[in-house]
């Protein structure tokens, strides 16, 4: 199943309960703020990036990123990649 990291970034955010909205509006369209290692540990991953996995390709979850993003802020930038491996360091385990 496909993986992918995505990056949103608020042009107009003025606090952190802007991003708490972001968070939620795509934790409803299937994000997660934490990644999951090899053994089933879970870290939070920096500050509005988000993990997604299903069976989508990189422009149809860049498309329910920018959905959810429009809903908090009209100026937003997004990037989405899909993963082939992926490896971290000084991640929080959740």
């Amino acid at each position: 199943m496909p993986r992918f990291t995505t990056r949103v970034e608020l042009h107009n955010a003025t606090s952190y309960e802007t991003y708490e909205r972001l968070h939620a509006e795509m934790e409803a369209r299937g994000f997660s703020r934490t990644i999951a290692s090899g053994d089933g540990t879970a870290y939070h991953l920096p500050s509005a990036e988000y993990n997604f996995e299903g069976n989508l390709t990189r422009n149809e979850v860049l498309e329910l990123a920018k959905a959810g993003s429009a809903r908090v802020d009209r100026s937003f930038a997004v990037l989405v990649t899909e993963s082939a491996g992926r490896v971290w360091d000084g991640l929080t385990a959740a």
